[in-house]
């Protein structure tokens, strides 16, 4: 039986939420109410927008165990957040950065791009030790300045321990940058316990949200450690002051905000954090890992498959890597899509990534179309 918040069509079954998820229906509903109320009224009823703001702010220093909503900024997407590091920080010649070989373009472009400045960008292979953390930690040095890595890798499902990791920072003084664009929604996080400088994700993925909002978290000794490069009316101190001379930078996250909010955006990603938290995060993970165990089951006990993902025991995550044996990925990849299982072809094979709400008939379903191809 399907979840009432996701009517999707009976003709697909989606298992790709880590690239982009659909909207809840409640989103849906957030969002038609949103724009009738523009058509009828204009701006009218701002008061009770920046109301909505304030409370997506709350739902995200929830999401991220945040100490305050004063960490919060929203922004666009994952890769102006990176930036706003990457470009924030005073980098000296002889600088380094760590991270992985795995990680997606958005948290690898904007440290690449300051080679120019002397800072050197260190990737990991991550399956060259005997953990990817140990792998991560080989390459600092006393010029390391920051690590920065995907809490779980996109390609393939691979999932970090971020308490090690942060630890292992904090000890020496180590900037800590975490992608949390594949966990934020799927599984629980926790920027207190990781001892997290700066953490950022899109809400458009395990969300549930639309893309062209995210979430960009900082702690105050962090934050005040980059300087802007972005300035508009809304990162001043008192924003709704327009005559304010001289003015004074935002105290807060808010500084990253430089202009109008995406007032849109906000309804909607409000819209679908509140299903995740009134589902309750400990539930959606261990649903979302339930649905992950099964598949990986399934599809290890194939003797026509091969699961590329590996099993992590309590560092498993909602993404499952596999390939056939003969068939290639892309002719494989085509025939899913086009039986409406809906998947991505990532990680030298198809990734699937069910979420909480997927039962296991559709995925039962899945494997039997899988089955039909090359049976």
């Amino acid at each position: 039986m399907k979840h009432p918040e996701f009517p999707l069509t009976d003709d697909l079954i989606y298992l790709n939420h880590a690239a982009v998820s659909p909207w809840p229906k409640r989103t849906s509903t957030a969002v038609i109410k949103f724009a009738e109320q523009n058509t009828q009224y204009g701006s009218h009823f701002y008061s009770d927008w920046l109301a909505k703001e304030s409370e997506l702010r709350g739902q995200l220093r929830t999401l991220l165990n945040a100490p305050s909503v004063d960490d919060i900024a929203l922004v666009k997407n994952t890769s102006e957040a990176l930036s706003f590091v990457a470009y924030g920080l005073e980098w000296q010649s002889g600088d380094n950065i760590v991270s992985s070989d795995e990680e997606f373009p958005s948290n690898r472009l904007p440290w690449q791009s300051l080679e120019n400045l002397g800072v050197e960008f260190r990737q990991a292979d991550l399956r060259s030790a005997i953990s990817p953390e140990d792998a991560l930690f080989a390459l600092v040095d006393n010029n390391t300045r920051l690590l920065t890595i995907s809490s779980i890798q996109f390609a393939t499902g691979l999932r970090l321990d971020l308490e090690k990791i942060g630890a292992f920072c904090k000890q020496r003084n180590i900037l800590f940058c975490i992608d949390a664009i594949q966990s934020l929604g799927a599984v629980q996080f926790d920027v207190q316990a990781y001892h997290a400088d700066f953490v950022m994700a899109d809400g458009h993925k395990w969300m549930l949200g639309p893309e062209g909002l995210g979430v960009f978290y900082t702690t105050p000794e962090a934050r005040n450690k980059l300087k802007l490069t972005q300035y508009g009316w809304h990162m001043m101190k008192d924003a709704y002051n327009y005559e304010n001379k001289p003015w004074e930078i935002h105290p807060t996250a808010r500084r990253f905000e430089c202009g109008s909010p995406n007032m849109l955006g906000i309804h909607a990603l409000s819209a679908s954090l509140s299903l995740l938290l009134e589902t309750g995060m400990a539930a959606v993970e261990s649903l979302v890992m339930e649905k992950s165990n099964y598949l990986m089951d399934r599809i290890d006990r194939n003797d026509q498959l091969i699961l590329l993902s590996q099993r992590q025991n309590q560092f498993n995550s909602g993404i499952i890597v596999f390939k056939h044996k003969t068939i290639p990925n892309n002719a494989f990849y085509k025939y899913l899509q086009k039986n409406g299982i809906i998947c991505a072809l990532r990680g030298g094979g198809i990734r699937l990534s069910p979420h909480f709400y997927n039962n296991n008939e559709e995925l039962e379903k899945a494997l039997t179309i899988m089955e039909l191809y090359y049976s």
